[in-house]
C-alpha cells in the first residue's frame, strides 16, 4: 500500500514471511432454487474471510482476474441451457491502490445467480468450474474450484477441497518420486510473529506522527506560545511545583484533545470504510483542493482563521482558572494554530485510518506528545527559555517551506482522481515536471534568489538554511532521470505508476525496455527462452528450463509469479534492480518463472482431470499452481526456490523479500550450495 505522508517521512519497508499453508480465504456453497418443472436458479454463495477482495466478473483489462463460471465441465448441449448471464450481489467500487485503478469488489460475502433451463429431466447434479482471484494486503491467490449442484433443491457444500497428501502427480510435472515428497522447511508466521509485526507497525505509526507534530511546532501559530504559556505558568502560580503542575497538565490536555480526536476516527470509520473513503473521487479532489488553499497560505497569498466566535468562545472558558481554564487554554492553542496543524495532522491521521484498529489512536497520541513535550521540559527547567531562538523572519522560512511540501502533495491527491477518472492528464511525466518545479523553486526560495510576501530582508544564509537548499537542489536533480524512465525508488508511490499512466512507459525517447548490464556471455536467446523482467533470460516452462539449466551447468531458480501480482512486480522492479541481486539472476542460475494466472490453454493431450482438487486442469496456469501447491504446500505469490539440475531443492523458499541484501544473500547462498555439490 501507498502513504500520503510527506516525503521524508515515508521510507518504510515491510517484510512479509511465506506462509507454508494453502490459502482459502473464500468458501464456496451451492443451492438450486426451482422456479418450474424444467427452470432453475443456480445460486452460487461466497463466504471472504475478513481483510480479504473476491473480484467481480467485470472488471477492466489489466487489472485482477474476473470471477468467471465455467458451465462447459459437462455437455450442457443435451442436458440444460443458460438463460442469461450469470448475476452478481452488490459490489463495492474504489479505487484500489494496489492495481491503481478503479475496481469493482465483494467483501464479507457475495452471491452469484445462473438460470437454467432443463433439457434432459434424467439429469440430477451440475457441476460447475470456478475461477477467480482473491486478495488482501500482502498476496493474491488463484484457485479454481468445482461446485456441484443437486437439483432437488438441497444445499450441497463444495465437492472437492484441497489436501496435503490425496494426490501424487509427480508423473504429471516430470518428478522423481523421491522429489514428489519433498517438504521444504518452511518459515511459517505464527500468531505471536503477526501480534509482533503489528506492534511494529504501530510504532512506526507513533514515531512518525512524532516527527510530524515536532514540525508542527517550528511553525509560527506555535512556536511563539511556547515561551509565552511557559512564562504564563511559572509566573502566575504561587509556587514553583504549582507552576510545573500547571504546565504538565496543560500538556496532558494538548494529548487528551488531538487523542480524543484520533478516538473518534477509529470508532466512525473501520479500516475497509476509511479506505474506500481516501480513495474515491470526492474526497480526493477535496483534500487536493484544499492543500492547495493552505499551500498558498503558507506562501503568504492570504491568511486563514478561524471564526473569531470561536476563538472567543474558548478565551472565556481559559478565564476560568483552575484545572478547566488550563483545558479551555490547551483547547484555544489547537484552534488558534488550526491553520498549521491541520494540513500535517490531517494526513497523518489519514494515512493511520486507513490502517484501521487503534493506528488513529496511536498516530494522535504521538503528534500531540511532540507538541507538548516543550511545555513540561521548559517548566521543569525554565532557564533553557534563555537559550530558545527567538521568533524571526526563519518562523516564516518555516512556514513557506511547509506551503512547498503542501503544494507539492496535492498534486498527489489530483493524480488519484486522474487515476480514478482515466483523464491520463496527470501523466507520470506530467507529475514529476510539476514537483521538479516546486522542489526546484524551493531550493532557489531557500539560496534567497525568490522572495515572497511577509518575508524578511534576507543579509546572509546561514549554514542551515544552506544545507536545505542544497538538500531541495539535490532532490530535484534526483528526480530528473526519472522523466527517460528511471525508477526515483525514493519517491515509489507518489508519481502515477509509468505502465498505466505514463506518455512513455519506457521512458521518454524509448520505444522498447532499456537492456540492463551485465556480464551475461549468452549472445543469443536460448531455445524456448525470452526476455524477462528487467531483460534477464527467462523460461515460461518448467521442464524447458530445467533442461537448458543442465545443459549449461548452473542452478534453477524458480519464481512462481503471477501476472496481476503487485508483490512480484515490486519484487522485480525495487530489489531484481539492485547491482548485487542482478548480477546473480542474469548470470549465476537459470531463471524459470511460472505464471500461476496463465490463461493460454494447454494442448488438448496435456489436460487432465485433476486428483488433488478434482477440477478440469486446462491452462497453464493452473498446471503450475498445482505444481506450486503439491510441492511447496502453498498458493500465495511470490515464491522463490532454488533447484540444482535434477530439480532438487537446495535453498529454503522464500516470498517476498523487499530487503535486496537479504534476498541477495538467500540468492547467494543457494548457489554456493550448487557449487559445492559439483
Amino acid at each position: 500500500m501507498k502513504h500520503n505522508l510527506f516525503l521524508f517521512t515515508t521510507l518504510l519497508i515491510t517484510a512479509f514471511s511465506v506462509h507454508a499453508q494453502i490459502l482459502n480465504p473464500v468458501k464456496w456453497t451451492t443451492k438450486t432454487e426451482k422456479l418450474s418443472e424444467t427452470q432453475y436458479n443456480l445460486i452460487f454463495e461466497a463466504d471472504i474471510e475478513e481483510h480479504w477482495h473476491l473480484y467481480s466478473q467485470n472488471l477492466p483489462d489489466g487489472g485482477p482476474i474476473p470471477t468467471e463460471f465455467n458451465f462447459d465441465s459437462i455437455d450442457k448441449t443435451d442436458n440444460f441451457k443458460l438463460i442469461g448471464k450469470v448475476l452478481e450481489s452488490d459490489y463495492i467500487t474504489a479505487f484500489d491502490k494496489v492495481f491503481e485503478m478503479d475496481l469493482n469488489f465483494f467483501d464479507n460475502e457475495a452471491t452469484f445467480t445462473q438460470k437454467i433451463e432443463l433439457l434432459n429431466p434424467d439429469l440430477k447434479t451440475i457441476t460447475v468450474d470456478i475461477a477467480y482471484q482473491a486478495c488482501d494486503d500482502e498476496r493474491c491467490i488463484y484457485p479454481q474450484k468445482s461446485v456441484t449442484f443437486n437439483l432437488d433443491g438441497s444445499v450441497k457444500q463444495e465437492t472437492k477441497s484441497l489436501t496435503e497428501d490425496n494426490a501424487d502427480l509427480s508423473n504429471i510435472f516430470n518428478l522423481e518420486d523421491n522429489q514428489a515428497e519433498v517438504k521444504p522447511d518452511f518459515t511459517i508466521t505464527d500468531s505471536e510473529t503477526e501480534a509482533e509485526n503489528e506492534a511494529k507497525g504501530l510504532w512506526v505509526i507513533f514515531f512518525t506522527a512524532f516527527f510530524l507534530g515536532f514540525l508542527v511546532l517550528l511553525t509560527p501559530c506555535v512556536f511563539p506560545m511556547i515561551p509565552m504559556t511557559v512564562s504564563f505558568f511559572t509566573k502566575q502560580s504561587k509556587t514553583r511545583g504549582q507552576g510545573i503542575r500547571n504546565a504538565l497538565l496543560y500538556g496532558f490536555f494538548i494529548i487528551v484533545i488531538y487523542t480524543l480526536l484520533g478516538t473518534a476516527i477509529s470508532a466512525i470509520f473501520g479500516s475497509n470504510a476509511m479506505y474506500e473513503f481516501s480513495t474515491g473521487v470526492i474526497f480526493n479532489t477535496i483534500m487536493f483542493l484544499a492543500l492547495l488553499i493552505f499551500a498558498f497560505s503558507f506562501l503568504g497569498a492570504f491568511e486563514i482563521m478561524l471564526p473569531n466566535s470561536w476563538v472567543n468562545k474558548v478565551d472565556s472558558g481559559a478565564n476560568k482558572g483552575g484545572v478547566v481554564g488550563i483545558f479551555f487554554m490547551a483547547l484555544a492553542l489547537a484552534v488558534v494554530s488550526f491553520s498549521c496543524t491541520f494540513p500535517i495532522a490531517g494526513t497523518a491521521l489519514l494515512d493511520a485510518a486507513t490502517k484501521g484498529g487503534i493506528a488513529p489512536i496511536i498516530s494522535m497520541l504521538g503528534f500531540s506528545s511532540a507538541i507538548a513535550l516543550p511545555f513540561a521540559l521548559f517548566a521543569f527547567f525554565p532557564s533553557w527559555l534563555n537559550s530558545m531562538p527567538k521568533s524571526g523572519g526563519w518562523l516564516n522560512t518555516v512556514k513557506v517551506v511547509l506551503g512547498f511540501l503542501e503544494l507539492a502533495f496535492a498534486f498527489k491527491f489530483l493524480s488519484m482522481v486522474d487515476l480514478v477518472l482515466e483523464w491520463h492528464i496527470l501523466t507520470r511525466e506530467v507529475f514529476l515536471a510539476i514537483w521538479i518545479a516546486i522542489f526546484g523553486t524551493l531550493g532557489l526560495y531557500l539560496l534567497g534568489k525568490i522572495k515572497l510576501p511577509h518575508d524578511s530582508p534576507l543579509t546572509h544564509i546561514s549554514v542551515g538554511r544552506l544545507c536545505m537548499a542544497l538538500l531541495a537542489l539535490s532532490f530535484t536533480v534526483y528526480m530528473i532521470p526519472g522523466l527517460w524512465g528511471a525508477p526515483v525508488e525514493l519517491i515509489s508511490g507518489f508519481p502515477p505508476p509509468m505502465s498505466t499512466n505514463s506518455e512513455s512507459p519506457y521512458g521518454v525517447g524509448n520505444t522498447k525496455p532499456a537492456v540492463y548490464s551485465g556480464t551475461n556471455n549468452v549472445t543469443e536467446l536460448p531455445e524456448h527462452a525470452h526476455y524477462g523482467p528487467n531483460n534477464i533470460i527467462a523460461f515460461h516452462d518448467y521442464e524447458q528450463g530445467l533442461a537448458y539449466a543442465k545443459k549449461v551447468n548452473k542452478p534453477v531458480m524458480l519464481d512462481f509469479t503471477g501476472l496481476t501480482c503487485v508483490n512480484c512486480r515490486k519484487m522485480e522492479e525495487q530489489v531484481w534492480v539492485e547491482e548485487h541481486v542482478f548480477n546473480i539472476l542474469n548470470n549465476d542460475v537459470v531463471l524459470i518463472s511460472l505464471y500461476v494466472d496463465d490463461r493460454k490453454k494447454l494442448p488438448k493431450d496435456e489436460q487432465y482431470e485433476s486428483e488433488l482438487t478434482g477440477n478440469n486442469v486446462t491452462t497453464f496456469g493452473h498446471k503450475w499452481l498445482e505444481f506450486q501447491q503439491v510441492r511447496y504446500n502453498t498458493n500465495a505469490q511470490p515464491l522463490y526456490v532454488i533447484q540444482d539440475t535434477d530439480g532438487n531443492d537446495i535453498s529454503k523458499p522464500v516470498g517476498y523479500t523487499p530487503d535486496a541484501d537479504e534476498y541477495h544473500d538467500w540468492l547467494k547462498a543457494g548457489v554456493k550450495r550448487f557449487k559445492d555439490k559439483q
